[in-house]
């Protein structure tokens, strides 16, 4: 059976993604509200009650807005870190069971292995992911203000990497919004630009790599065409042809990825 990724939704305002294999369907965060979630899942023919389970990078409500909705009520298993239990208790007011685990370790839902590992951001304990599924390896790098090497090696393997693309930084600078604000964006633990994410991308190519999904775009100082075309300018420079770019967007799904057993023939498809 092959797999499928649906990036139901990226942005300030709220992400989440989608991830169903034969044995196993996961959320990659939950930033939506219940019913928008919901409404997300309906597109492609799914409902939230088959989930296997809710993966957390960290505690921003944009990451975290539909959890005591969907994990309280449901029962879904939400697996995070000890930090991040704290943080999102503490932030929602409520209790959780979650499935801890310990950042930099990996474990198994199913049939995919999550592997861990933390990420520069301004949250208790942000970590990101990278999923080894039957047909192929995805990594999740949604919220980090740079690129360590660290975090690079970590997703060198994937086939498929969503990865943040935030802000152009001649729109942060001549927004309205604080100075405060603009240094925490453009900081070592804010978010990265469309020229980090280029970077970030050149340095971990390899002809494994197939699908990039541009993520986490602000509406105020970016826009689709430019975070695309700074990385497919990126791409065409280093020879780069067989690695397909989409730009993620806030308020619809991107079309379904199906990942089949030979993750060099993954194609976008309607569910």
């Amino acid at each position: 059976m092959a797999v499928h990724l649906t990036i139901l939704g990226s942005g300030s305002s709220g992400n989440c993604a989608y991830l169903e294999t034969e044995e196993t369907r996961l959320l990659i965060d939950a930033g939506f509200s219940n019913c928008q979630t919901r409404q997300r899942l309906a597109t492609i023919g799914r409902a939230p009650e088959g989930l296997s389970g809710i993966l957390i990078t960290h505690e921003h409500t944009d990451h975290i807005n539909g959890l005591a909705g969907l994990a309280n009520k449901l029962k879904i298993p939400i697996y995070c870190n000890r930090a991040t239990k704290e943080a999102i208790e503490y932030q929602l007011d409520a209790k959780f069971e979650c499935r801890i685990f310990a950042t930099r370790s990996s474990f198994e839902v199913g049939d995919v292995t999550v592997d861990t590992f933390d990420i520069p951001h301004d949250a208790a304990d942000p970590v990101g992911f990278l999923l080894r599924t039957p047909a192929g390896k995805i990594g999740f790098l949604t919220d980090l203000g740079h690129a360590t090497k660290s975090v690079l090696e970590r997703v060198r393997a994937a086939n498929v990497l969503v990865l943040e693309s935030n802000h152009d930084m001649k729109m942060l600078q001549e927004s309205g919004r604080p100075w405060s604000l603009k240094q925490r964006i453009a900081g070592r633990h804010g978010h990265l630009s469309n020229e980090d994410a280029a970077a970030a991308a050149e340095e971990i190519m390899s002809a494994d790599l197939r699908h990039i999904y541009l993520g986490h775009l602000s509406r105020e100082c970016n826009h689709p065409d430019l975070a695309l075309s700074v990385m497919q300018t990126c791409m065409k420079k280093i020879g780069a042809k067989h690695v397909k770019v989409e730009v993620t967007a806030q308020h619809a799904p991107c079309p379904t990825l199906q990942l089949d057993c030979a993750p060099a023939y993954a194609q976008s498809t309607l569910l």
